[in-house]
């Protein structure tokens, strides 16, 4: 028994030797992998001085892009409002080269029939106040100042056109019966036209031109007076913005 044991375990021992022996002469004939990984792929060295001296790592991009300038807004522009009472559109008035006597403030004064035109007043109404002086000696003529603004003698509308005229504010003269739908309904700042069927007067700068003296009586002509009338039965009109 105990010598069957013993070839036993001598065996044993061969067969173990020889296993060892066999393994090792098959790892050292089996080729070094150089350095790659399980599946073939190159392995990197790895060390902190390399990691150190590695490049940095690259900048993002940048893209450039126009971004358009805020424009302020604009503010609205204001609608043009026609106002009732807009000037009167008309041509430039005819300039008067007689003598220009003038007043301060905004009232005409009389002085030895001759009338003062207001500092204050636009430039056409003074022309108008020294273009009627022209014609404080003419007569009255029935019809006079409708053929022509320079007439011999004027009537009453004839007188009056001629005023408007010498404002820049009419192109041909009218009669009284045109007079009384002229312009604007009403009393004018500068200039105020009373008329009716027959007769017509006009208030300028606060002087009356008219051509019946009322002290007298009768027609005498185109003239200034610094009192007032019964304007009843008269239509007040006046030219847009005067």
């Amino acid at each position: 028994m105990s010598a069957a044991i013993v070839r036993f375990q001598w065996r044993f021992t061969a067969l173990l030797a020889a296993f060892f022996v066999c393994a090792g002469i098959a790892h050292a004939q089996e080729p070094t992998s150089g350095g790659r990984g399980s599946f073939g792929v190159p392995l990197q060295p790895f060390s902190r001085r390399e990691k150190a001296d590695a490049p940095p790592p690259a900048e993002p991009i940048r893209v450039a892009y126009y971004a358009p300038r805020s424009q302020p807004a604009l503010a609205p522009r204001a609608e043009s409002v026609e106002d009732e009472d807009d000037l009167e559109t008309t041509n430039a008035f005819p300039e008067i080269n007689s003598n220009r006597p003038v007043v301060a403030g905004d009232r005409a004064i009389l002085r030895n029939g001759i009338a003062y035109a207001p500092s204050r007043a636009p430039d056409n109404i003074k022309n108008a106040i020294w273009a009627v002086n022209t014609l404080r000696r003419k007569p009255y003529a029935w019809g006079g100042g409708h053929g022509s603004f320079n007439d011999h003698g004027y009537d009453c509308s004839g007188a009056v056109s001629f005023a408007l005229h010498y404002a820049g504010l009419l192109d041909a003269p009218l009669p009284s019966s045109d007079l009384r739908h002229y312009g604007r309904r009403g009393r004018g700042r500068w200039i105020t036209i009373y008329s009716r069927d027959g007769h017509t007067f006009a208030i300028i700068a606060g002087l009356r031109l008219d051509t019946t003296d009322l002290r007298d009586g009768g027609d005498v002509g185109p003239r200034w007076y610094a009192d007032g009338r019964d304007r009843h039965g008269f239509d007040a009109r006046h030219p847009a913005g005067w």
